[in-house]
């Protein structure tokens, strides 16, 4: 990554296009006017739901949430998550990233804005490599924010570490892929507002590894769809977004649902993955400055052996290795993203594993310690603390665990010593072959 950055100073102009300043004012206040005021009374709202339906939205949460919706439209703050479209206004990854910072300190923000996961990866896939017949029927309805998706990678048998280990396997019988597997963990499937979800299956078992799999849309009421339950984390299904189980009973399609063609299933994840990777990082430094925020204001506020909290102990040390973290972050995952725009996505792709890596385990960290500032009330309902750590602590396994993201940084630093001629002990020792 340092030989790259040497040879490309432009790898370190980390700021925001002038352009795009005014975008991020609007979302700034948009946020805090239009989301902000009604936050708490949307997540009890959904409390109350759960216990008449989990898997439905109360109809005050529909018409808070369209409110806002309707309101980002009319000041501009709509699809504009896309970086290099054609076919709408988008940012640079880069830019992007600023904005992003700012959804992560209220996770209702994105969806205001059309702005949310999974859709926000659907939604590059379907506008890079879907056809125009594709991106009719579920391209257009996704940027209307009409319907929500979900993307079905990740199989209960297999370890979805590796993108290639995919059984789910689609036969072409006719004019139609027969689709027979099982998936789980499949995140916003259990949305009512899901209407398709795009299907990695293996359709070429005797190709080379990398060429077996493809990507197939797949209307989630198509008949031989079960959804069969919402998989929970850390005790909660999350519903009604849920992450679900499913399988797939002979599932048929048209043939004219594969993206892209045959055998390029593992291409289009990286074209999905890459970004995605990126903006769960760029989200997560916006619950790390929220984390701290709140850190900061409980532990001013409240006293405890005569003194304010934040005198006891390490506290105020925390509060600083927090902010310290939190900067460092923000800069490797602003450079990321600008060697994403520099350089591409695949080129990228060591500076993206790399901020995958880091930032996940330290805003779980900060939110940990912000957690055990506020005692029992930190993991209770009161604050938002609780749902912060456990999207966090799963984020280090969605999208490739740590040690996937290790690897490959890893690697990278490896291969600038491969071809030298002596090892290093050899040189140290001044020790030169025959």
């Amino acid at each position: 990554m340092a030989e790259a950055a040497l040879e490309n100073p432009d790898l370190y102009d980390l700021t925001m296009s002038d352009e795009a300043q005014p975008l991020l004012d609007r979302v700034k206040k948009h946020v805090k006017e239009n989301v902000d005021p009604w936050t708490e009374e949307y997540h009890a709202l959904g409390r109350e739901q759960a216990k008449i339906d989990r898997w439905d939205h109360h109809p005050r949460q529909v018409e808070l949430m369209e409110a806002a919706k309707q309101k980002a439209r009319e000041n501009g703050l709509w699809n504009f998550f896309l970086p290099g479209s054609e076919s709408m206004e988008g940012l640079s990854n880069l830019d992007y990233t600023y904005i992003a910072n700012e959804l992560g300190k209220n996770g209702l923000s994105s969806q205001t804005m059309n702005c949310s996961a999974p859709d926000t990866g659907n939604m590059e896939v379907l506008e890079r490599v879907g056809t125009e017949e594709q991106k009719e029927q579920w391209l257009k309805p996704l940027l209307n924010g009409e319907i929500r998706s979900a993307f079905a990678m990740t199989e209960p048998a297999l370890p979805s570490s590796d993108a290639k280990n995919i059984s789910t396997q689609a036969v072409l019988e006719g004019d139609e892929w027969v689709i027979n597997g099982e998936k789980y963990y499949i995140s916003g499937a259990g949305d009512p507002r899901c209407k398709v979800m795009i299907t990695m299956v293996k359709t070429s078992p005797d190709a080379a590894p990398h060429r077996q799999q493809s990507q197939i849309l797949v209307p989630i009421d198509t008949p031989g769809v079960h959804v069969l339950e919402g998989m929970e984390v850390f005790g909660h299904d999350d519903a009604p977004h849920g992450h679900m189980h499913i399988h797939f009973d002979n599932v048929r399609v048209p043939k004219e649902n594969i993206l892209l063609g045959e055998g390029r299933g593992f291409e289009i994840s990286q074209v999905r993955l890459g970004p995605g990777r990126i903006h769960h990082c760029m989200r997560s430094i916006g619950s790390a400055e929220r984390a701290l925020e709140l850190m900061i204001r409980r532990t001013t506020t409240r006293t405890a052996f005569g003194k304010p909290i934040i005198q006891l102990g390490k506290n105020l040390e925390l509060v600083s290795r927090a902010r310290i973290e939190i900067d460092a972050c923000r800069l490797m995952v602003l450079r990321a993203a600008k060697a994403m725009d520099v350089l591409g996505n695949k080129e990228a792709r060591v500076y993206v594993c790399a901020i995958k890596a880091m930032v996940p385990e330290k805003v779980c960290q900060i939110i940990d310690q912000a957690i055990q500032m506020h005692g029992a009330t930190g993991v209770s309902q009161w604050t938002p603390l609780a749902g912060m750590y456990t999207g966090q602590r799963t984020l280090r396994i969605a999208d490739g665990p740590d040690e996937v993201h290790h690897m490959v940084v890893g690697r990278a630093e490896v291969r600038k010593y491969e071809g030298e001629r002596y090892s290093a002990l050899d040189n140290v020792l001044k020790i030169k072959p025959e």
